[in-house]
């Protein structure tokens, strides 16, 4: 199970996802557990950067009805390592600002990752890297590491506050993919606040400051928005799926109903 905030927020990025098929080449299913750990482990991190690693399950093949469903018309199969099977687990494997975090800590590697293989040439197939008080947009640098990487590249983009030495950088070009944002326009007042609140609240999140904000994480900064991209180190984009424990896309009814 996962809470009912992150549910809506996959249900609505699933949506925008059927609605943006044409726009990728591919796809890749993550359970929504797995999100759920992602966010946990980012938010715990705040104000550094985390590497995480993530390997398919190979006994849980994407469901044909979904595949059919978020097909594009120029959809290319065998592009990467893992295509076609939800992702099985997730590994935190560092921590540390923008120029340390891409590369492995010792404790990660072995005589058989020679430096041919790159700074992730590790055993993952896929990574996924956050970007705090950034968006989800590859950078020359996340684009040089992705070249090691035998599946995708995942990027959390996290808007928070106070940034610190990290105000929020949004001078950037690329496809934007919020994943989950506050639509209030200002924070309530007086008695009813929290009666005003949006009800999609995760466990890490407290009371907020005036700002519009989701919550607060549990290192004390609020935060305002999520955003999530996946990419091969082709430079095509790659569509992500919040899978739940059959394989179903969260907001799977609405999907289903919407293309009939």
């Amino acid at each position: 199970m996962v809470e009912e905030w992150l549910a809506r927020a996959m249900s609505d990025y699933n949506r925008a996802s059927l609605e943006k098929k044409e726009s990728y080449v591919a796809s890749l299913h993550m359970p929504g557990p797995i999100l759920a750990d992602l966010v946990d482990w980012c938010f715990q991190s705040l104000p550094d950067e985390i590497l995480v690693g993530l390997e398919v399950d190979n006994s849980k093949p994407h469901r044909d009805e979904v595949d059919e469903l978020f097909r594009a018309g120029d959809h290319r199969f065998d592009l990467f390592a893992g295509q076609g099977f939800v992702i099985g687990e997730a590994h935190l494997v560092n921590r540390g600002d923008s120029y340390s975090v891409h590369h492995l800590p010792e404790e990660w590697t072995d005589g058989l990752f020679t430096e041919s293989r790159g700074a992730r040439g590790a055993r993952f197939t896929h990574w996924l890297h956050t970007h705090p008080n950034a968006p989800a947009i590859p950078s020359g640098a996340d684009a040089d590491a992705a070249q090691s990487t035998e599946g995708v590249d995942l990027i959390l983009g996290v808007d928070f506050s106070p940034a610190g030495p990290l105000p929020w950088y949004d001078d950037i070009e690329g496809e934007r993919r919020p994943l989950a944002k506050d639509e209030q326009k200002g924070e309530p007042e007086a008695e009813n606040a929290d009666a005003n609140r949006p009800r999609w609240r995760s466990r890490f999140f407290g009371r907020s400051d005036r700002r519009p904000v989701l919550g607060k994480a549990p290192t004390g900064h609020s935060i305002h928005g999520l955003e999530l991209i996946a990419f091969h180190r082709s430079g095509v984009g790659i569509n992500v799926i919040f899978v739940d424990e059959d394989g179903l896309p969260y907001g799977w009814p609405f999907l289903s109903d919407a293309t009939k």
